[in-house]
């Protein structure tokens, strides 16, 4: 199967651009999750709610405008629709940061993660954000699921995922304390796959638009695909998909066989 994950940056704007027909032609994924589609669906095209060729999911925030995650799941892949989660035991999620689709064996979750930047409250709420995150997944694969977890995660984990480190030493996106929590993601067993396939390479998946860093390469590696360690020699290909314009981040692409 062929999953796909992409923070859009705004769907209503990426669709205008044509720049998602683009990707959804070019790589016919079976499972499209996407990030950050900021409106909610009755805002929203036929293409992006009643497509043909696949059912359509969304999770919208409260406010207007803002966060938001969609999951397309490929008729061809699954005739039946999967059963569909918004919600993490819990926690109260108003900003439509989660969304799951589950099948008979498979739990597939696209997540758009706090950047944690506005406020120290915001920040705290991050924090907060990624612990009860692990937890639930954890719950998920000790009842037996077999999970996969994508999306923007806002934390460039290592020195090599992202172009300036020195630089940015403390700042969101790169602090000790999200950089310890993608720690404690790895020692719970859950394999950034991009990272296990490629362990030298420093390739980026989103740019600053306004200092043009994307015409450089001068970007960070804050979008993942992890899966369980008892999964990882099922991964057959994973990749930065760097040519897709349209946002802030290019999609990646994570391709698997279901055993």
């Amino acid at each position: 199967m062929k999953i796909i994950s992409w923070n859009v940056n705004g769907i209503r704007a990426v669709e205008r651009k044509g720049e998602l027909q683009t990707l959804l032609a070019g790589e016919k994924p079976d499972i499209l999750f996407i990030q950050e589609t900021k409106a909610k669906p009755e805002q929203l095209s036929e293409l992006l709610t009643q497509n043909e060729s696949f059912h359509q999911y969304y999770h919208s925030a409260e406010k207007a405008g803002y966060s938001g995650v969609s999951a397309w799941v490929s008729k061809k892949f699954s005739a039946t629709e999967p059963t569909l989660i918004t919600k993490m035991p819990g926690w109260n999620d108003m900003e439509g940061r989660i969304i799951q689709v589950d099948f008979t064996q498979r739990t597939f979750i696209g997540v758009y993660f706090p950047n944690g930047g506005k406020s120290p409250e915001a920040w705290q709420e991050k924090l907060r954000f990624y612990d009860h995150f692990l937890k639930y997944i954890n719950k998920l694969r000790k009842k037996g699921r077999k999970v996969i977890w994508c999306g923007d995660l806002n934390v460039a984990h290592n020195e090599i995922d992202l172009a300036r480190p020195k630089e940015n030493e403390g700042n969101i996106g790169f602090r000790p304390e999200e950089r310890a929590w993608a720690d404690k993601v790895i020692a719970a067993d859950w394999v950034d796959t991009y990272r296990k396939r490629n362990p030298d390479t420093s390739s980026y998946t989103w740019w600053n638009m306004q200092t043009r860093a994307r015409d450089r390469d001068v970007g960070w590696r804050i979008d993942y695909f992890l899966v369980d360690k008892s999964d990882i020699e099922n991964v057959q290909n994973v990749s930065h998909l760097s040519k897709q314009m349209g946002s802030d981040h290019c999609p990646i692409c994570l391709e698997i066989t279901d055993n």
